[in-house]
């Protein structure tokens, strides 16, 4: 699988997705799960997503993650 997502990308990722978090304790609502997917993503820097069209954030080389 290859890198698709670049470092504006995960960042907004990163801070929606603990957002989500935080804001489903604080309210103990379930969509804050949600936040878990986002903050996932961005640690493996690839969006199942962007995948079937064909569309990515990342400005760099490619490389092939493992």
């Amino acid at each position: 699988m290859k890198q698709n997502m670049g470092n504006a990308d995960r960042g907004i990722r990163l801070i929606v997705g603990l957002s989500l978090l935080i804001w489903g304790f604080w309210t103990q609502n379930y969509f804050g799960l949600i936040g878990f997917i986002l903050i996932g993503t961005a640690f493996i820097k690839w969006c199942p997503l962007y995948a079937p069209f064909k569309l990515s954030t990342y400005r760099g080389k490619q490389r092939e993650l493992s």
